[in-house]
């Protein structure tokens, strides 16, 4: 394999390898370009057969011991393809016995330029499909689940970190439900664009040395394979231009920073247990220890790593940015970091959405009588009578309260009996929309 043993000499050397989703991924466009090309007239069948069943290896991971080639390599993913091309010939040479070479069959009618950007965008549709919309689909479930269970557990509000009016955990549980579910719902429509192939540009986008049919059918057999609607690309855009990538990254960064706040709510929440919030337990976090100096301390260790996840994937996306504007004219060329990257920002959310709904969403359980007593303790309650007595009045009780007299003393100083304000301050009556105090 003489370009891939050539080539690590030139690229870098870090041992940052291609995720097993962009190996799968260049198997099955070599085995869809040897079957077309076979049944255009334009390749042995033998060497056809042969280059088919090595790329079936190649799918399985047989051969990924042998993808060596680092993805800090040449803008254009050659060296990605070029060892693919070396490994499949190889391979396809012992099963037929006859000599199959790397770039006359194994690469006939395609060109660098245009397989591995194919491949990226098979691989992350992929990676979709299997991992990341399963777990978005889980997460949502799980918010909605805990957000309708929670729906009449009272807590009290919070603006700028200090006290507000109440509202309801199942109110904040099911406002990320609906942020999440947002984000599938965008995800799923920019895949769509991302399905589109340029398979059968070439070199330049103009399909010189491929058939004219080669796109076309070799994207009808991609499908065979994977039954997820790709489409042909228009071929110069998917060449130059990776956007569609960028566009899917900016979903994922999205999502990314609505798990980051999810995190940091909980977080507060289960802060204590006596100088902290202290308004939900997490049983999963009791698990392991929590310190490996303070014994029966309790951590809440899935959510931070959902944290590390969420910051690792916002720095992905701008990688994915930066390499998207990497390129002249005719190609792209930032093509193999954009692939692995945006395969890495879905595996980790994927894998984070998961923990999340299993070990701390499904597994909270709210102190009630803890959440009850912040929410009547709030000076913000003073914003119920305000409707009544004005604004600034309104204003001049909140700093007594604020001083200590309770929300109960100042509706009294108002002339408003017990039962009156028993009924002003039914605080289920304060999460929803209208004016309680009249």
């Amino acid at each position: 394999m003489k370009y891939t043993e050539t080539a690590p000499k030139l690229f870098m050397n870090t041992g940052t390898k291609f995720p097993r989703q962009i190996i799968w991924a260049m198997g099955a466009i070599k085995y869809s370009c040897a079957k077309v090309n076979a049944e255009l007239g334009l390749l042995d069948q033998q060497i056809a057969q042969a280059i088919m069943k090595a790329s079936e290896e190649v799918m399985e991971g047989k051969s990924d011991s042998k993808v060596i080639v680092d993805v800090f390599q040449t803008g254009s993913g050659t060296g990605l393809n070029m060892n693919i091309n070396e490994i499949i010939a190889e391979r396809a040479t012992e099963i037929s016995g006859k000599k199959v070479h790397p770039n006359d069959h194994v690469n006939l009618g395609q060109s660098s330029n245009d397989t591995v950007p194919t491949a990226i965008r098979i691989a992350a549709v992929k990676t979709a499909y299997e991992l990341l919309i399963p777990a978005y689909e889980k997460i949502i479930t799980s918010l909605n689940k805990k957000g309708q269970e929670y729906n009449d557990i009272v807590k009290s509000g919070r603006t700028h970190l200090r006290d507000a009016l109440p509202v309801t955990l199942g109110q904040e549980l099911l406002s990320y439900a609906d942020a999440f579910q947002h984000d599938l719902g965008k995800l799923k429509e920019i895949l769509e664009y991302v399905k589109e192939l340029p398979i059968g540009g070439t070199a330049v986008g103009t399909g010189l040395n491929a058939h004219p049919e080669f796109q076309e059918r070799v994207v009808n057999e991609i499908n065979k394979i994977t039954s997820m609607g790709f489409k042909p690309a228009n071929k110069f855009r998917g060449l130059k231009l990776l956007t569609d990538m960028l566009m899917l990254s900016g979903v994922l960064r999205t999502s990314a920073v609505n798990l980051y706040r999810l995190g940091q709510d909980i977080r507060l929440m289960f802060s204590g247990p006596m100088t902290g919030f202290n308004e939900i337990e997490l049983p999963s976090q009791e698990e392991i220890a929590g310190s490996s100096i303070m014994p029966g301390k309790t951590n809440p260790v899935t959510v931070e790593a959902s944290l590390l996840v969420s910051a690792q994937v916002v720095g992905l996306d701008h990688a994915i940015q930066f390499a998207s504007m990497l390129g002249e004219f005719e190609l792209a060329m930032g093509v193999p970091l954009v692939g692995y990257d945006l395969v890495m920002e879905e595996t980790l959310l994927a894998e984070a959405f998961s923990k999340m709904s299993d070990l701390v969403i499904n597994g909270m359980v709210p102190n009630v009588e803890k959440m009850r007593r912040y929410a009547e303790s709030s000076p913000s309650l003073v914003t119920i009578i305000s409707p009544i007595i004005g604004y600034d009045k309104a204003s001049q009780i909140g700093k007594q309260l604020a001083k200590g007299m309770s929300i109960r003393e100042a509706l009294r100083e108002l002339g408003y009996k017990d039962e009156e304000i028993n009924t002003i301050l039914d605080l289920k009556r304060l999460v929803k929309p209208g004016f309680p105090a009249k």
